[in-house]
């Protein structure tokens, strides 16, 4: 059965139209639209699935990571985008993330690249402007080849000292972001956990040291991690499928698509039935209700 509960649409940093995206989900069992913090383009998904296709509210957060981890990005499956506390999280982010582009605008600036605001402003058809319109924005105006150019020259925290334009945004406490989801009825699953720390990147995933804050997490409420994951290798997809299965998380499987801004990334995954299951027994289908079969 193919799903995918890790995607990203025009009302965040993909390419890709809500409605769009629920048409290139058609055939699927499942999936969720998992845009960066906001549910703008949750109602227009959901109303464009195909028959058949079981849809789940999303949003994919970044939260603090943990003493001794880096990048901790949350998925919220399967809550009540209408939620007040949701409602609350979402905007106290989204005002990080814009008081956060504003120091890019300045850093950029620092380094003699003037970046229009207002033009800038029009890389996102959303509320959402991250880091990937600022890479088109500089491919446009002639500052860089490519996507991954932009990245590696200005936009990510180890980019080179002169020409970093980098700057941390807001990330809500783990305690925080998972009472707020739970509260709302939905799961807090753990994205890409092979990008926690930046040196796995080089060195692989600490699966030890994955392990046991793992343990604490769930202790503190996570529900579960994106075992399967696209960029995952096949001995990385295994490896997170036993500390998962060990630690007594549930398992999700997610592609991060975002359409032409990665296009090495496809719609889709393909998983069992019995992979699945546990995870489709407890997650809530737009705009609320449990699942009736799996």
């Amino acid at each position: 059965m193919k799903v995918d509960f890790h995607c990203h649409s025009t009302a965040s940093d993909g390419t890709v139209s809500p409605d769009a995206l629920a048409a290139l989900a058609d055939g699927f069992a499942a999936f969720a639209l998992t845009d960066h913090d906001n549910c703008g383009g949750l109602a227009e998904c959901a109303s464009a699935c195909p028959e058949g296709v079981r849809f789940v509210a999303g949003v994919e957060l970044s939260i603090e990571p943990g003493e001794g981890f880096d990048k901790f990005h949350l998925l919220a499956l399967g809550f009540d985008p209408s939620d007040a506390g949701v409602k609350s999280l979402l905007r106290r982010v989204l005002d990080g993330r814009n008081i956060r582009n504003g120091r890019i605008i300045e850093n950029f600036a620092r380094i003699g690249i003037d970046i229009d605001p207002a033009l800038i402003d029009k890389y996102a058809n959303g509320e959402v402007l991250a880091r990937p319109h600022f890479a088109r924005y500089l491919i446009d105006y002639g500052y860089a080849s490519s996507i991954k150019d932009a990245f590696d020259r200005f936009l990510l925290p180890d980019s080179p000292v002169e020409t970093r334009c980098y700057s941390e945004r807001i990330r809500p406490s783990q305690e925080e972001t998972f009472r707020v989801i739970h509260e709302a009825g939905g799961l807090c699953v753990m994205a890409h956990p092979k990008f926690w720390k930046r040196e796995w990147r080089a060195v692989g995933v600490d699966l030890a040291a994955a392990e046991m804050e793992l343990f604490r997490l769930k202790e503190a409420g996570l529900d579960g991690i994106e075992a399967l994951y696209q960029a995952n290798t096949p001995g990385e997809n295994v490896d997170f499928i036993r500390i998962a299965e060990k630690v007594g998380l549930l398992k999700t499987a997610g592609s991060d698509f975002h359409g032409a801004s990665k296009p090495d990334i496809s719609f889709g995954m393909d998983v069992t039935e019995s992979f699945i299951a546990p995870f489709l027994e407890r997650c809530r289908l737009w705009p609320g209700s449990a699942w009736l079969s799996v």
